[in-house]
């Protein structure tokens, strides 16, 4: 059994209920993922920074785009955004961090057109892992 000051990093990082909840559109947006994703996905899979990062996973009652458990990383990719989605992104944000996780967001233009860039900060927030 783990502790529980450790972190749980597989399903365990909801509860089964809410896993029941979930399951089918974590499933469904791993199998249609938009440019964006698709894209960020084949420059994080297979541990190509060094580290294994899990798609469309499971925490809490949301479901991350991107996240790198051991170093309680999210990554989230946002499409076009109005007032109502950019205040539910912060309350997201919010409780993410309040189960100890850092997010960092990226326009769908940013890991696009700049590729190279969201790599790279990617890569620093790695670095600076706590």
């Amino acid at each position: 059994m783990t502790p529980p000051d450790e972190p749980l990093y597989n399903w365990q990082s909801t509860t089964p209920e809410q896993w029941r909840h979930l399951k089918d559109f974590a499933y469904s947006n791993r199998k249609n993922p938009t440019l964006a994703e698709k894209t960020l996905w084949e420059h994080l899979r297979n541990q190509q920074l060094g580290v294994k990062f899990r798609r469309q996973h499971a925490i809490d009652a949301f479901i991350a785009d991107f996240v790198c458990l051991p170093h309680k990383l999210v990554i989230e990719v946002d499409g076009g955004v109005h007032d109502q989605q950019k205040e539910y992104d912060q309350m997201r944000t919010e409780l993410l961090n309040q189960c100890g996780f850092r997010v960092i967001r990226f326009t769908n233009d940013q890991v696009l057109q700049e590729i190279d860039s969201v790599l790279k900060e990617i890569r620093a927030a790695l670095d600076t892992h706590p």
